[in-house]
């Protein structure tokens, strides 16, 4: 409810500015309506309508803050100088002027207002009651309106710089479903598009399942990019327009659709093992597209770099946590292929961001290659 009622005041400034005018004046009303001791003179309605004159500023107070501040100021004097009306328990307009100046000014506005407050305490105690004890309540609810207008510009600053980190993370999220959707895809198309010419001069059937792997994997990339961009757009209801109009979206690939993807490999020419190990059991879908994903990047540097006739994807359910293997009979790792690539560096992120971790090296024996990442199951 809070931050509803935060994005609806940041929407409406001017209706959340007014309603503090409001409020303000309902406040400084009251010492016109309570019954006021005979010996002091009777509230007059100018006094009154000047209240609403110091009052008025505040609905400006975002725009124009030093402004309205130096206004509020001077109606307050006047006020205090040239009209016998009942006094106020508390400064509220100065108190909000000074709060948002502190919360939205920059500091040579802020060293001013501070300054000019500081001066104008003494001669208001001075004009009242000459007390060390008003004087000194005075510069205490000051400068606590200060200090609360400076926590919240670090608290707004703080969330701005949290959303902008969220932002970079899910950016950098969306950049890696789509290098391992675009990679993994155009991977496949090419291995086919290949051996499509030989395959059509010496096994015309070969070529015809060439070719549909080729259509198949691009619409398979089609659908899931578009899936992916769907969530990019801004399709949220809108004017209080129900939730269930939203246009639903494809959920992220988990391990029901591995399957699929070991077949498309398979098409390739590629032998593709798949075995279970331990007892399965149902994963979060976060954690399931994660698995998916790591198979993914794993199958594509095989059909890229390894010129390998077999690949085995194993999935090793331990008590606490998930196993995932790829091996392969290619070449094996060359140079600093075990440790570069943004493909295996995304396959280390997504691991990272579950707890877990990743390696890539030579495989059982030093022959081929493997991919290890394991993955926690339980929270911590």
């Amino acid at each position: 409810m809070r931050r509803r009622l935060a994005a609806w005041g940041a929407a409406h400034p001017w209706v959340l500015d007014a309603g503090i005018a409001l409020l303000v004046q309902a406040a400084m009303t009251m010492p016109f309506v309570v019954p006021r001791p005979p010996e002091l003179s009777p509230a007059t309605w100018p006094a009154y309508g000047l209240t609403t004159l110091t009052a008025v500023p505040l609905i400006w107070r975002r725009r124009a803050p030093f402004t309205v501040l130096v206004a509020v100021l001077a109606t307050s004097g006047l006020y205090r100088l040239a009209l016998e009306g009942p006094g106020q328990p508390l400064p509220y307009t100065v108190l909000v002027c000074l709060y948002t100046i502190a919360m939205l000014s920059p500091p040579r506005v802020r060293y001013a207002a501070a300054l000019i407050v500081t001066l104008a305490v003494p001669v208001s105690v001075w004009l009242n009651t000459q007390e060390l004890r008003e004087l000194t309540f005075s510069l205490f609810v000051f400068g606590a309106a200060y200090a609360f207008g400076r926590l919240a510009d670090a608290r707004q600053r703080e969330q701005r710089a949290a959303a902008e980190r969220a932002t970079a993370r899910e950016r950098a999220r969306i950049a890696r479903e789509m290098h391992d959707i675009l990679s993994h895809a155009v991977s496949l198309m090419i291995v086919q598009a290949e051996a499509g010419p030989v395959a059509v001069r010496v096994a015309p059937e070969r070529a015809e399942a060439a070719f549909e792997a080729i259509s198949a994997a691009g619409r398979d990339a089609m659908v899931q990019l578009r899936s992916m961009l769907g969530v990019l757009r801004e399709e949220g209801p809108r004017d209080g327009a129900a939730s269930s109009a939203v246009p639903p979206r494809a959920p992220q690939p988990g391990l029901g659709e591995l399957p699929e993807l070991l077949a498309r490999v398979r098409g390739g020419g590629l032998d593709v093992g798949y075995a279970v190990e331990g007892a399965e059991r149902p994963l979060p879908a976060a954690l399931e597209a994660t698995v998916f994903r790591i198979v993914q990047e794993a199958l594509t540097n095989v059909v890229k770099h390894a010129r390998a006739r077999s690949v085995r994807v194993r999935l090793d359910y331990g008590p606490k946590d998930l196993a995932v293997r790829v091996t392969d009979d290619g070449r094996g790792p060359r140079g600093g292929e075990a440790s570069g690539g943004h493909g295996l560096t995304g396959v280390r992120e997504r691991a990272a961001a579950h707890g877990g971790w990743a390696a890539a090296g030579p495989g059982p024996d030093g022959r081929g290659f493997e991919v290890r990442v394991v993955l926690p199951l339980e929270a911590g």
